[in-house]
């Protein structure tokens, strides 16, 4: 059945509008939730099936590797094919791989049937924020991408105790398992209530070529950044990194000579678009790691259970819950700039709160005095950038490139989470049966959190000193009265037709709403 609302026409406050908001947060929220839910299962899924540490990061890895890899081509066939169908291709496509992940017999089962995961989580994925963008009105967006974003990292910061209580209960593989219940309300919420939409002006030949010489491209420096640790520098491993670094220029190449490209070099002249991009990778880097080590920190070293460790982390789930929807309000308010920089400062000071977490921790006293700060510090973090962060990028490109521009930012966050996992436990000197050792793994713990802190500092200056905040209205002139812009002012609502030309650090002007 068909949507009553068309497309660009909804608001958030009503019935529809609430539906779609809660379809693409299932079907992201699927995808999210994976990506987290797996860390705090992964000691217990390596005693389960004999596995050494390479074997677990690329449990993690083979799904962020695909999904990092397609996830560009994914958005172009959403534009041009419809959003929401390829959306719903994506989730079923997920569905099915989750099932394939819970019955693996063995490690290298369940490696492939991640990577399979990834990719219909290249297809949902940028779709659900893409429809986000193309069903609400203007003057709603920032709440609808605030509850998007809020819900959605609720779903990232939830699945550590999700992850928990199943790896404690019925199993591991009911980490997998879980999607399908999720996917069965998905599909039919969907198809009656969300409107299809498409960019018009998509055409051409998709850019397979591309999506397959990024994704080898991330393969080859993954698997030597994953091997170095316990093969050191052999041939095999320094020829994939070699590869890995030849074929990322030859990607370079090829985008720049193709007439249709899957990541066109035009979208990165908007110096927000691209400063906002290297945040996200920046930030997104830094979680991965965090997320990835902090699961297993909390099991083998503090001495907590599957279900404690994911309990422990809840306090960032809440925090998002509650305030990440007006984290997107101030944002508009108050322009891109202070969240971008504050954000990952809060989040960094959290994350460095954590070298204090060890041996009797696990007590209620020591949870109160070592963790708890630690997980708080790190969400008030979280929900002061990541709706900023996701309504900035869309405000830098055109509604009609909506899939383009989600399927960019997903990339890069995808993309960071698989260099840190991969890297760290290099960077860090973590061997292969590092996880089964607490002291070991205490130590190269403390050397790694300091750098994921790192690259949040880093995200933070990077922001401050490339993102400008929209000009505010000028004396006794109200805001939704000024001829160049809507009430979003280019924070949030992009620009629905060519802007005029502005300072390429700015935030582009929006033209007046065609509803209004």
């Amino acid at each position: 059945m068909a949507a009553a609302s068309a497309p660009g026409e909804i608001r958030v406050a009503s019935p529809v509008g609430r539906w779609v908001v809660l379809t693409t947060v299932l079907g992201s929220g699927m995808a999210m939730l994976d990506s987290t839910v797996i860390n705090v299962a992964l000691p217990r899924i390596g005693a389960d099936l004999d596995t050494d540490l390479a074997a677990l990061q690329w449990t993690v890895n083979a799904y962020m590797l695909t999904l990092a890899g397609l996830i560009l081509l994914g958005g172009a066939l959403g534009d041009r094919y419809g959003r929401r169908r390829v959306f719903l291709v994506g989730v079923v496509w997920f569905a099915a791989a989750s099932l394939l992940c819970g019955v693996a017999p063995n490690a290298g089962v369940l490696i492939a049937a991640r990577a399979l995961q990834g990719v219909g989580g290249a297809l949902l994925t940028p779709g659900s924020l893409a429809l986000i963008q193309a069903s609400f009105h203007p003057d709603d967006r920032a709440r609808a991408v605030g509850f998007w974003s809020g819900f959605g990292g609720v779903g990232a910061a939830v699945g550590p105790f999700v992850g928990g209580w199943l790896v404690d209960g019925p199993g591991w593989r009911w980490v997998f398992l879980l999607n399908l219940p999720l996917a069965a309300i998905c599909v039919p919420v969907a198809l009656r209530h969300v409107p299809e939409s498409r960019d018009p002006s998509a055409h051409g030949r998709f850019d397979v070529l591309g999506a397959a010489l990024g994704a080898l491209a991330l393969a080859g420096v993954t698997y030597a950044l994953i091997e170095a640790p316990g093969r050191g520098a052999s041939p095999l491993v320094i020829g994939a990194a070699l590869a890995g670094v030849a074929l990322g220029v030859v990607f370079v190449r090829v985008e720049r000579r193709r007439a249709d490209p899957m990541l066109p070099p035009s979208i990165f002249r908007s110096r927000l678009f691209t400063s906002v991009n290297l945040v996200t990778f920046c930030v997104y880097a830094a979680l991965g790691g965090f997320f990835f080590l902090s699961a297993i920190q909390l099991q083998v070293v503090a001495g907590y259970s599957a279900l404690g460790a994911g309990t422990a982390l809840l306090p960032t789930t809440v925090l998002m819950l509650l305030f990440s929807a007006r984290s997107g309000e101030l944002g508009r308010r108050i322009g891109p700039r202070i969240p971008l920089t504050l954000g990952p400062l809060l989040a960094a000071a959290g994350m460095l709160l954590m070298l204090r977490v060890g041996p009797g921790s696990a007590s209620f006293g020591g949870y109160v005095t070592e963790v708890l700060p630690a997980v708080l510090v790190l969400g008030a973090g979280l929900v002061v950038v990541v709706a900023p962060l996701t309504a900035t990028v869309l405000a830098a490109v055109d509604t009609g490139r909506a899939g383009l521009a989600s399927g960019i930012n997903n990339a890069a966050a995808r993309a960071a989470g698989l260099i840190a996992v991969a890297a760290l436990p290099l960077l860090a000197g973590m061997g292969p049966e590092a996880y089964r050792d607490a002291g070991e793994f205490a130590a190269t713990f403390r050397r790694a959190m300091p750098m994921c802190a790192g690259l949040l500092v880093a995200g933070a200056f990077l922001a401050w000193w490339t993102v400008r905040t929209p000009p505010a209205p000028a004396a006794g002139e109200r805001e939704e009265e000024r001829p160049e812009c809507t009430v979003h002012c280019g924070v949030v609502a992009p620009p629905l037709e060519d802007p005029a030309p502005h300072d390429p650090g700015e935030a582009p002007p929006a033209p007046r709403s065609r509803h209004t």
